[in-house]
């Protein structure tokens, strides 16, 4: 059997995995992410693949990535979180381990992941989107991975939603990630505790009487004992994902989103207003198809499950 090696790297952890040829992680390892330096990063995803390679026979390397890749699949062009700017790391790691080693965005690594053998099986049209901190995306159309031109597509979260709307970490105002993530969940939720404590008892509860102590398991813990402060900040950032879906597939046209991230663990109490949104918003909505809209199965793994079958493919 074709055994390959996934290896999720993040700005705080570096997860490594043997995958088998249906998506099974046989096999996963952890280590602390070095992040100031590259060769300190480059040294830890060696490290962990080749401690795997003693007890495996492996045939590729699959690295995913948090940041711009570039069109080869070779370097990383920036990582936020990382110390990576045009970092060579296929190059790098390759020289250490031995095996051949391609480089992806992590979020279109696990777009690859949920359509191959997740969520959305079956379907050869798909975007995944990440709600977490921010948003991230990938996507699959006619069956393969679209990185645009650039290796740099499948960026949705800075697409501007609200024209001078709310500062953004990427430097600009409105952007969509400001509205339906993780962060945006949070500051609804301390927003509502200070414009209105009485509707928000349960979450000041939760955050040890002070808004800014009310955290994202909060306003979930809530949600799920039926607060109703908590259901109506799902609502909001549910509806702007929506929103945002509702575009995307004006211009895209997918079969099937899959909504994955930390945030997506919620299940209904986000996906239920974000169908509800989508459906009242696409354009020609009377005379079109409408996307799928299904939750992620494959869940932190994914990066992992999709970086190891790139490789695998080649």
């Amino acid at each position: 059997m074709s055994l390959t090696i996934g290896v999720d790297v993040g700005g705080t952890k570096v997860a490594a995995g043997v995958v088998d040829v249906h998506g099974k992680v046989i096999e996963k390892l952890k280590r602390t992410t070095p992040a100031a330096r590259p060769d300190d990063t480059a040294d830890v995803i060696s490290e962990v693949v080749l401690e795997l390679l003693d007890r495996y026979d492996v045939t590729a390397v699959g690295i995913g990535a948090a940041g711009f890749v570039d069109e080869t699949r070779s370097t990383v062009l920036f990582a936020p979180n990382l110390a990576w700017r045009d970092e060579p790391v296929k190059k790098r790691v390759e020289e250490r381990i031995g095996r051949k080693v391609i480089v992806e965005n992590d979020a279109n690594a696990a777009a690859w992941a949920e359509t191959r053998m997740g969520a959305a099986r079956g379907q050869q049209d798909v975007m995944l989107i990440t709600v977490g901190t921010g948003i991230g995306a990938g996507v699959v159309l006619d069956g393969r991975l679209y990185r645009g031109r650039w290796g740099s597509a499948g960026e949705p979260g800075h697409y501007r939603v609200v024209p001078d709307g709310r500062l953004c970490g990427c430097g600009n105002r409105g952007c969509w990630e400001q509205y339906a993530s993780g962060n945006a969940l949070v500051a609804e939720a301390r927003e509502l505790a200070r414009r209105s404590p009485s509707a928000a008892v349960r979450l000041l509860q939760l955050g040890g009487g002070s808004p800014d102590g009310i955290d994202g398991p909060a306003v979930t813990h809530a949600a799920r004992e039926g607060d109703a402060g908590a259901l109506s900040c799902f609502e909001i950032v549910g509806g702007w994902l929506g929103h945002g879906l509702a575009d995307l597939t004006a211009i895209l046209d997918p079969g099937c989103f899959v909504i994955g991230g930390g945030v997506s663990e919620a299940g209904e109490m986000l996906l239920g207003p974000a169908r509800a949104v989508y459906e009242s918003s696409v354009t020609g909505r009377t005379y079109r198809h409408l996307a799928e809209i299904r939750q992620a199965e494959l869940g932190p793994d994914a990066g992992l499950i999709g970086a190891a079958d790139l490789a695998r493919q080649g």
